[in-house]
């Protein structure tokens, strides 16, 4: 794979999750970037905009496993990650997997579960195994978990811990759809629901393929230094509690590599990074009570942090080699010094803004 075929590709889920989910471009294009960049994402809003339907519409245009769990407060860890029962012909223990064991997760109102139930994603996400009684079992890759949550109806829930959090590279918000989106919705969703008649248009082998070229993309030491200056600029920012831990910052920077694929190129570009702050950092970090107080929003702090620094040039990047990279050691139009295309989306990035 190439990056000409990267971008054919990513496009082609794009526009194919985008025929269900309307006006949503940005967030589409986010979560995918999540799915390559081989993370998890947690999507937030007020119940009803579409946020099942969305990763419903993921799971659905690759051609993989996938499963569902509805979270409820009875819900044990063994309901997600299987258990050992008794064979009745051997009449020995065997383990039965439990829908963990997918390639796509979609894990709703993950907050309605208890923490003991939360905890046994914990493992899963970060190692990507699952461990029943002291035996380790591999999850298939690529392994990916839609988990959602609402911000209302809060009685009966239990809050996701600082370090689940983190497991999530990406915190997003879907956000009510403009009134022509709506519009679309409504008529899609007459006889019944238009992501059921979803086809897949990517395999999870092209997934893989497209993680390990993502890899390979170009990070210049310079720009490397920029994801850097902003992770320990934001641990001394008065008006944040917590900072970006150094995990957020390999977030970051896979993340920008995935985010410069996409648009063609071989090299990351500082848009790329900003682009992608409030989505990798903003659920890492917490408001000090008096920023509360203020009214400041997580948003409003990273632009302000990130405001102080100064970006590298683009043209002193570099290029990478064995991309496709253009003539002059850009991106695929040989530019190296061109604005990305879709470093910044066409909106603010939905991503949850306000802890």
């Amino acid at each position: 794979m190439d990056i000409k075929r990267f971008h054919t590709l990513f496009e082609a889920f794009v526009d194919n999750v985008n025929s269900v989910i309307h006006g949503k471009d940005d967030v589409v294009r986010l979560s995918l970037v999540a799915v390559v960049a081989g993370g998890h994402i947690l999507f937030e809003d007020v119940p009803g905009v579409g946020k099942s339907m969305l990763a419903r519409a993921i799971g659905a245009s690759m051609r993989s496993d996938m499963s569902r769990v509805q979270c409820t407060p009875d819900m044990l860890p063994g309901d997600i990650t299987g258990s050992s029962i008794i064979d009745t012909k051997s009449m020995k223990f065997v383990f039965r997997p439990g829908p963990v064991f997918a390639n796509v997760v979609l894990v709703d109102e993950i907050n309605r579960a208890t923490p003991k139930t939360q905890s046994a994603l914990l493992e899963a996400m970060a190692e990507r195994n699952v461990t029943v009684d002291g035996t380790t079992y591999a999850l298939p890759r690529p392994f990916l978990v839609l988990a959602t949550q609402n911000p209302v109806e809060l009685a009966g829930t239990f809050p996701l811990p600082e370090a689940q959090l983190d497991r999530f590279l990406f915190k997003l918000t879907m956000g009510y759809p403009d009134l022509e989106a709506e519009r679309a919705v409504i008529r899609g969703n007459v006889s019944s629901l238009e992501v059921e008649g979803l086809e897949p248009v990517m395999t999870a082998k092209e997934v893989l393929e497209m993680m390990a070229l993502s890899a390979e993309v170009k990070l210049s030491s310079a720009v490397e230094t920029y994801i850097l200056e902003i992770a320990q600029a934001s641990r001394n920012e008065p008006a944040l509690l917590l900072g970006a831990g150094p995990r957020a910052s390999i977030a970051l920077a896979k993340a920008s590599r995935v985010m410069a694929a996409a648009d063609g190129r071989s090299q990351v570009y500082p848009e790329d990074v900003k682009a992608l702050l409030t989505p990798v950092i903003g659920h890492r970090v917490m408001l000090t009570p008096d920023a509360v107080l203020r009214g400041d929003t997580v948003t409003d702090i990273l632009e302000r942090v990130v405001g102080r620094i100064k970006p590298p040039m683009a043209a002193g990047t570099g290029s990478a080699s064995g991309l496709g990279a253009g003539p002059d050691g850009g991106g695929a139009n040989g530019s190296a010094a061109a604005a990305p295309r879709r470093a910044a989306p066409r909106r603010r990035p939905a991503a949850a803004g306000t802890r």
